[in-house]
């Protein structure tokens, strides 16, 4: 009796270790594959195809666009973090990350990206059109080969590092409508602006981080934040002004102006703080805001649609 009950306290001992090692590699996967960002790929990409599609939705096409794009962003995140295991390893913000942190082999990081990489781009092309497929192609050609390289090269990456981070909401337009046209194109320039700021408050929050890592950015010469802040606030003022081309393109209702007018405002005085103050402080208060803005950006072009 007494080593029946070792036994079946050893069993519950094994399934409980086997349950924990199986959240971790869920937990893993999810950190691989940037699923808060892919996240964003999703809302962005379905907005995209919301406001290019014609009444009444197709709900089945979206899911498809949505489906492959974020199949396609995760491998393009996975690949990203393949390649850079060695420089995350070296920051504290990263180092704990699956590969740099041992949890996880290169090759299977690799593997994973290759295979979601190609899989997500040959399901648009099955699923939606090849217009849609060629722009997810697009994204993880200029994230994998122009950005991450140029990290270590040039403080130009952020601005070519946004181009792939504004391209979904083009891919869902071009899923729903089978073309590019002028309103695609005002989201682009939207998720494009808004990245800007984003990064920058990113930058300067973790820029002894990225100084390590050898990493190329405007705030590593920017001690005081000046810069970093005074980009942030002509980023912020021509986000403005671009975020309004929804309503004079048609796809939006005047509500939507009025609605982004008031958010690209208070963006403004959020990055206006940060070049008074520069502080810490100040730029995650910038980066919460960007978080914010956006999908109360895209829930109001979404709500108010013509």
């Amino acid at each position: 009796m007494k080593a029946a009950a070792i036994r079946n306290a050893t069993e519950v001992e094994t399934v409980a270790r086997n349950g924990e090692s199986a959240r971790r590699r869920l937990f893993d996967f999810a950190e691989l594959v940037k699923a808060r960002l892919t996240l964003l790929v999703l809302l962005t990409t379905a907005a995209g195809f919301y406001l290019g599609a014609q009444s009444p939705i197709n709900y089945a096409a979206l899911f498809h666009v949505v489906f492959g794009t974020a199949a396609a962003a995760a491998g393009a995140a996975a690949l990203n973090q393949w390649w850079e295991r060695k420089l995350d390893a070296l920051m504290r913000r990263t180092r704990t990350r699956p590969v740099p942190a041992g949890r996880m082999r290169p090759v299977e990081a690799l593997t994973l990206g290759v295979v979601l990489s190609i899989f997500g781009v040959g399901y648009l092309v099955v699923a939606c059109n090849a217009l849609s497929a060629t722009l997810a192609a697009l994204t993880i050609f200029i994230y994998i080969f122009g950005y991450t390289p140029l990290k270590r090269a040039s403080t130009a990456n952020t601005l070519v590092g946004a181009i792939p981070g504004a391209i979904p909401p083009m891919i869902g337009w071009a899923a729903a409508r089978g073309t590019i046209e002028a309103g695609a194109w005002s989201l682009f320039a939207i998720l494009l602006l808004w990245q800007l700021p984003h990064f920058f408050a990113i930058a300067w929050m973790y820029r002894d981080d990225y100084s390590r890592a050898g990493f190329r950015m405007i705030s590593n010469d920017d001690s005081s934040g000046e810069r970093s802040a005074s980009q942030s606030v002509f980023f912020c003022i021509l986000l403005l002004v671009i975020a309004g081309l929804p309503t004079f393109l048609g796809i939006a209702t005047l509500v939507y102006l009025a609605i982004e007018l008031a958010l690209g405002g208070l963006f403004i005085v959020v990055a206006m703080r940060f070049l008074k103050k520069r502080t810490v402080a100040a730029a995650r208060l910038l980066f919460i805001t960007s978080i914010v803005y956006l999908p109360l950006l895209l829930g109001a072009l979404v709500l108010t649609k013509s």
